[in-house]
């Protein structure tokens, strides 16, 4: 990604800030016994998607304001045992709901506060690759869009698609490299190009009827919605359910593993595991 200038950030950060709030209303506005529904993520209900929002916030603020203080508990935590990340949210997951929503109101709020601070060109220290601030709210307001559609699927109500989809589908197509690292293949040398229509989005903010990646006259191509290109890449829909066409053979095998999210190999969704369900209103 580019160098942003202080007014792309603040956008960008404008944003994230946004994505969060539409969260909060769906979780202040369901009772109290949601928080412990089951979500599509094995073993996480309601409440554990939100506890692992807020401490993502909580890890990625402290790479922020004390870098020191963040490689030490980095170091400790990748010492340990796979599954640190579930350990360490289930903590918060144990608060009232009450109590988890102002830890996460805070931390989020904090961390938008301490990235608009952060220096042009300073690099960000994370459990993977370092990154820059404007990387670093891209992938928070990622996570929390792909976990709230988690919430959402537990409620069975349909988040509106919005503008903000762009950045999900922008991290969507810079991880593709990291998809095939992951998962031991040889990454592709050539570039992709990728089109995706904007139909179907909230027109507020959509500036444009296609977003598009890559040079047009690319042998593997990857085209359909923006809304299900966000769904395959943070793994919260299988490619079957999706209204997504691949030309050449890495384009569709790409779509077969793409990840956003940093860490193991994912285990995503089985094909027709939503077609059961009818979501009812609902705006997130």
């Amino acid at each position: 990604m580019n160098l942003l200038t202080v007014a792309d950030l603040s956008a960008l950060l404008a944003d994230l800030d946004a994505e969060g709030a539409a969260l909060d209303s769906l979780l202040t506005a369901m009772p109290t016994e949601s928080w412990s529904l089951p979500t599509p993520s094995d073993g996480w209900n309601i409440a554990f998607q939100v506890a692992h929002l807020a401490w993502t916030d909580e890890a990625s603020l402290l790479a922020v304001v004390d870098e020191a203080a963040f490689l030490a508990e980095a170091e400790t935590l990748l010492a340990q045992p796979k599954g640190f990340i579930d350990r360490t949210a289930a903590v918060n997951a144990e608060l009232s709901p009450e109590e988890l929503l102002v830890l996460w109101r805070t931390g989020r709020a904090s961390l938008s506060t301490a990235l608009a601070q952060v220096v042009e060109g300073r690099k960000l220290k994370w459990f993977g690759p370092s990154m820059s601030a404007a990387s670093m709210a891209t992938a928070r307001l990622m996570e929390t869009w792909a976990h709230g559609y988690d919430i959402a699927d537990a409620l069975e109500v349909r988040p509106v698609p919005t503008a903000r989809l762009r950045h999900v589908a922008h991290i969507g197509v810079r991880t593709r490299d990291f998809a095939f690292t992951a998962n031991k293949l040889e990454v592709p040398t050539e570039e992709f190009r990728i089109e995706l229509d904007t139909a179907g989005l909230d027109a507020a903010g959509v500036s444009s009827q296609e977003w598009v990646w890559g040079p047009e006259g690319a042998a593997q191509r990857v085209s359909g919605s923006a809304l299900d290109f966000c769904l395959l890449v943070t793994q919260r829909r299988h490619l079957e359910d999706l209204d997504l066409v691949s030309v050449g053979t890495q384009a569709a095998r790409w779509l077969t593993i793409a990840q956003t999210f940093a860490g193991p190999v994912g285990g995503g969704r089985a094909a027709g595991q939503f077609a059961q369900q009818q979501p009812e209103g609902g705006n997130l």
